[in-house]
């Protein structure tokens, strides 16, 4: 009998979905620091940029935690859509309702949602990588206990 396989992402992939989420970081970085306009557009964005950053986060954490089997409560699942909800629509509409130009507002749009993108993708690539460390574990655990019988 042969044991399963464990799936692990190649280096390759690791770097790629890094520097992804690295340059995402950059752009996004770039067009907010140059920004036109008033300090409180630019404030409202980056806080809109980074809350839609964290709230992906959350919510590739909760889908993939209750990908098996539910484990979270029907309030944390509200909570945690509502959030990213909230975050992209609230996001979206300071950068519509800015009075920039819509080159500047296309730059600002399309950064933000491969922000969005590279978050999702990091987060799936870091929590496939934990997986295989545990599942490695467990498979070497049985191993030693195997051999001590």
């Amino acid at each position: 009998m042969h044991p399963t396989p464990i799936r692990k992402d190649t280096a390759a992939w690791k770097t790629q979905v890094w520097i992804s989420f690295g340059t995402a970081v950059t752009l996004c970085a770039t067009g907010l620091a140059y920004l036109p306009g008033q300090d409180l557009d630019r404030a409202f964005m980056v806080m809109g940029y980074v809350f839609c950053m964290s709230t992906a986060f959350a919510l590739a954490k909760f889908v993939r935690d209750n990908e098996v089997r539910k484990t979270d409560t029907p309030m944390w699942r509200l909570v945690v859509w509502g959030g990213f909800g909230f975050a992209m629509a609230l996001t979206g509409w300071g950068l519509w309702r800015m009075e920039i130009n819509p080159t500047y507002k296309a730059y600002l749009g399309v950064s933000w949602l491969f922000l969005i993108s590279t978050v999702f993708t990091l987060a799936k690539t870091l929590r496939d990588a934990h997986e295989a460390l545990i599942a490695e574990a467990r498979r070497e655990g049985m191993a030693m206990h195997a051999s001590r019988e």
